[in-house]
């Protein structure tokens, strides 16, 4: 029997791997999978990864509200964090000496035996994947990505070792007609999941969530990931939020914190709301870690608005809601470093969806079609991702320069660094009459010998 191992560290990724396993990718003999021609049904293992700062303060992921029906999918459901203890899950990852110990400890920790194994992870750059990756060292691999983060690049360089297990990239397809970046240097085949999959899964958390009806119909605030912008900054978007709502006509507001994360200043949101005559609720209060889409399914929001928040290309694609971005410039210029994963979610959600200060954009919308997309996108998402990550996608170099070379302008300045241009010799920064600067290698060579020495 094929033990399947499913790792998942929220709720977004664990509705992933619900919709697939509903979609019958992970059937015996279905195609990617490791099972073969295996008639038997595989042994399906939940792996929860809490890798937030504090795991043993968080909730464990499998109370929250609709995990029950998530988790009846699988046969059980184990703790990376417990296997691991005391060693914190999002960082560590095993010595090379020490692989056949921990493989033989998880064997037996999870009664697998000798049976083979087969891995559903998440981007395997970073860990847990990558831990569980380096451990079971003959699985094959299956990556998903639960996001708009897929259609950047790998977040690092993965060994060859990993990569070329790597049989299928399983993608939600949030954008008509984009292909993911995501593990494409190793030419992994990316699969799609079928339309209206993930919705049915959230479906079936929202009729468990004790979300209020009464909220039906407000408009959703989604607050932005702590960390990235300065307190100051954080409070003042949430209240530039409320303002652009109200001035929309909005009059119900439901505030939904970044997942895991308390709602900062809520005081400071209500006075505000109040003094414009609207009302504001926090469900997540009482529901933490819900994830935003159970909000769509029970509450059908007249507006979503937010920064960069993934759940916004769901709120437009999947559930056809008008949406609306605000503080994206301010949150592109603050992401350090420059790779920073976020930055593909804001690019997309800036180049993309109207802004909240243009009501005539916000209220004529509709889902962007595939037309629209490669409007928006075509070229700047290849752009964005070499500056990122030159050594992962070197070949992505000669789309990079013909993007800056014809469409940079004072509207998408905004998505680059100079200084980050300068350093890979991109268009841009360099004039025009020392081009030839950028094509010689032995040139930008002994220019980064001298910069070496200049630091010495």
């Amino acid at each position: 029997m094929t033990v399947q191992i499913f790792a998942a560290t929220g709720p977004h990724g664990t509705a992933t791997l619900a919709a697939a396993i509903d979609s019958g990718f992970f059937a015996p003999g279905s195609a990617g999978s490791g099972t073969g021609g295996l008639e038997r049904p595989p042994r399906r293992v939940l792996l929860l990864c809490d890798t937030s700062a504090v795991p043993e303060a968080s909730p464990s992921p499998d109370a929250l509200p609709g995990y029950g029906r998530l988790r009846a999918r699988f046969d059980e459901v184990l703790s990376w964090n417990d296997a691991v203890l005391p060693l914190h899950p999002g960082v560590w990852t095993p010595r090379p000496d020490d692989v056949p110990l921990w493989e033989r400890h998880l064997r037996r920790l999870w009664d697998l035996g000798d049976e083979p194994v087969e891995l559903v992870l998440e981007s395997p750059h970073a860990s847990p994947a990558l831990a569980l990756a380096q451990i079971f060292t003959d699985a094959p691999v299956t990556v998903y990505a639960d996001g708009p983060a897929g259609y950047g690049p790998t977040g690092g360089k993965v060994g060859p070792l990993i990569g070329t297990r790597v049989r299928r990239l399983l993608h939600p397809g949030l954008l008509p007609g984009l292909k993911p970046l995501l593990l494409a240097e190793f030419g992994v085949p990316v699969v799609t999941l079928p339309p209206g999959a993930l919705r049915k899964v959230y479906g079936e958390m929202a009729d468990a969530a004790p979300v209020p009806d009464a909220l039906g119909g407000a408009a959703v605030l989604l607050l932005p990931e702590p960390g990235v912008l300065s307190a100051a900054e954080e409070s003042e978007l949430a209240l530039r939020m409320v303002r652009g709502t109200v001035a929309l006509g909005h009059t119900r507001l439901v505030v939904q914190p970044h997942p895991g994360t308390p709602a900062p200043g809520l005081d400071a949101l209500r006075a505000e709301a109040s003094r414009l005559g609207a009302e504001l609720a926090v469900p997540a209060a009482e529901l933490p870690g819900v994830p935003a889409e159970v909000l769509f399914e029970r509450l059908r929001p007249a507006l979503v608005a937010g920064c960069s928040s993934p759940a916004l290309l769901t709120a437009s694609v999947t559930y056809g809601l008008p949406v609306a971005v605000t503080g994206t410039g301010t949150l592109l210029e603050r992401l350090a470093p420059y790779e920073n994963p976020a930055r593909i979610p804001a690019t997309i959600a800036d180049a993309l969806l109207p802004g909240l200060d243009d009501p005539e954009a916000v209220k004529g919308q509709s889902p962007p079609t595939e037309a629209e997309v490669a409007e928006a996108l075509a070229g700047l998402l290849d752009a964005v991702a070499f500056a990122m990550r030159p050594r992962v996608r070197p070949d992505l170099r000669p789309a990079a320069e013909l993007y800056l070379s014809t469409r940079l302008n004072a509207g998408t300045w905004r998505y680059f660094k100079r200084r980050r241009l300068a350093s890979l010799a991109l268009p841009g920064v360099v004039p025009n009459r020392l081009a030839f600067v950028r094509r010689n290698a032995t040139l930008r060579r002994m220019a980064r010998r001298a910069r070496a020495l200049a630091r010495r």
